[in-house]
């Protein structure tokens, strides 16, 4: 009944938005997201468990569930999927208020300054009104956050993740910010002043990006999401993406005691395939370790978790959990287009032993399609046996996070070297393009999901090294379609095949911007 109310508090709120006519549609978009969050599977069944087996009340196993679920979400390296969990945040709180009898937070302003704030949800940011919210300043915070999307359809600038020294400020403070760089200043000179004024903040609205990733000679580049949730997949689609190129299922199985039921995994992706419909969604098998635990899997302490037991190594030492999982989404399957992702791959053996695995969850169950199969290309071991491991498989999904980090010997978590783990680096691009050519010469494609495939300078050098799909973060597709629209295929091949002679990620930005113009450079 809570639920119910709740969800007819955002349905009256996208209601009243709809009538007024300065409404985007993001605005709404953003609430019919939420919408999803109230009804997603996983987090109803960890609250229903925590009622039932633990005789939890249902204010307590909401809050657990919800934190549990935001955790998952920040410990996530997607800066975009880390920036849902002020969104679960939002949503979570509603319920928790009439579950609790609590008041709403609003904001009172009486007269126009910058708003700054700890943080800001979609409840809260659609409350602004821009005649007296002139900028917004939050110590935490994402640009990929929905408060901030919501932000920039109301003309309001907004810097995120300035740190905290911002809220000691008195009231009457001066300060000034630009959105489009992300810069504050606190008691700004009028020098300071005056170029601000002058300047036009750039910002890109995805209602001018084309509706199709084609390219100035006719190709098509299909254009995924990475996603996780039954939310994500809504938003995805809202975003234009044309199906899911990465799920990952880690978020079904973290923040609890115990490994998620076959019937909860299968509801979930069942839920995720719906939504999809026809498109391609590749579920992306449990990857845990590295930097990411749960209490019912037992992880010793590894000096470097990164190349310890993790991914498909994993898997299958718990046969057990990887049968469940594949139960799941072969049961998914039927009437969808599903497929099934390894990652960590660094052996065929290990391919093998998989679908092993898999084909014997096949023929336990009936009416089941075969699905295709496909690995994760992200150690420098799989990328040398390419062409052994694609005769095991259907596909190859490059992880260029992951390989970036092991081809440079840098740890991406490690400040003082993380610079090194670019995937713009001549070395990383040359195990691409050795992944490529193994790929097509056995007959199967390959895609990108890795950030890299979001960068507008990196999109032409994929293209031109032969990547056939490209699978990023929903709020950079449209840019991601900009850009391939702007490109000749002849012209990228040429700018790959030379961009892998030269000395470094910095060259290579350079020669790129060179041949290609400052306008994708900017963007």
């Amino acid at each position: 009944l809570i639920l119910e109310t709740a969800k007819k508090e955002i349905q009256g709120i996208i209601e009243s938005l709809s009538h007024k006519s300065t409404t985007d549609s993001t605005q709404t978009d953003i609430l019919q997201t939420q919408l999803l969050y109230i009804e997603d599977p996983s987090l109803l069944e960890k609250v229903h468990q925590l009622i039932v087996a633990e005789n939890h009340c249902a204010a307590v196993a909401w809050k657990t569930s919800i934190e549990a679920m935001i955790n998952t979400y920040q410990e996530l390296e997607d800066p975009y999927l880390q920036a849902r969990a002020i969104d679960i945040k939002d949503v979570g709180g509603r319920v928790l208020q009439l579950l609790t009898g609590e008041s709403s937070r609003s904001f009172n302003l009486s007269q126009p300054g910058i708003l700054v704030t700890s943080d800001l949800t979609p409840s809260l940011a659609l409350q602004l009104k821009p005649n007296l919210v002139l900028g917004i300043c939050t110590s935490a915070g994402s640009v990929t956050a929905h408060s901030t999307l919501i932000a920039n359809t109301l003309g309001i600038p907004m810097v995120v993740g300035v740190g905290t020294q911002l809220l000691s400020l008195a009231t009457d403070s001066q300060i000034a910010l630009d959105g489009a760089t992300g810069e504050v200043w606190i008691e700004p000179s009028q020098v300071q002043l005056q170029e601000l004024l002058v300047k036009q903040s750039q910002t890109f609205d995805k209602s001018q990006a084309p509706q199709e990733a084609i390219t100035k000679d006719g190709r098509k580049i299909p254009l995924m999401a990475n996603i996780v949730g039954v939310a994500d997949a809504e938003f995805a689609l809202e975003c234009g993406a044309e199906g899911v190129g990465l799920l990952r299922s880690e978020f079904l199985y973290l923040d609890r005691q115990t490994p998620p039921t076959e019937a909860e995994e299968y509801e979930t992706y069942r839920a995720i395939a719906q939504i999809m419909g026809i498109r391609p969604l590749t579920i992306r098998t449990l990857d845990i370790g590295g930097d990411k635990t749960v209490p019912y899997i037992k992880l010793e302490s590894e000096a470097n978790p990164f190349l310890g037991w993790r991914g498909i190594r994993q898997s299958l030492d718990t046969p057990e959990i990887l049968q469940t999982q594949l139960r799941a989404i072969l049961r998914a399957s039927h009437g969808h287009n599903i497929k099934i992702m390894f990652p960590m791959v660094a052996s065929v053996q290990e391919v093998r032993a998989a679908k092993k695995i898999l084909t014997e969850v096949e023929n336990s169950l009936s009416g089941i399609n075969k699905i295709k199969v496909g690995i994760m290309v992200e150690v420098p071991a799989a990328v040398t046996m390419a062409n052994q491991l694609a005769q095991e498989v259907d596909f190859f999904s490059i992880g260029t996070n992951d390989l970036s980090q092991y081809v440079m010997a840098a740890d991406r978590t490690n400040s003082k070297v993380a610079n090194l783990a670019n995937g713009l680096e001549p070395a990383v691009l040359r195990m691409i393009q050795q992944t490529v050519i193994a790929a097509h010469e056995a007959g199967i494609w390959v895609s990108v999901c890795g950030q890299l495939g979001s960068n507008p300078l990196a999109v032409p050098i994929l293209l031109g090294l032969g990547v056939d799909e490209l699978s990023v973060a929903p709020p950079a597709i449209s840019i991601v379609k900009t850009v391939i629209s702007q490109l000749d295929m002849s012209e990228v091949e040429a700018i790959a095949h030379s961009v892998l002679e030269l000395d470094g990620a910095k060259s290579v930005q350079e020669y790129v911007v060179a041949k290609l113009g400052i306008e994708i450079y900017e963007r």
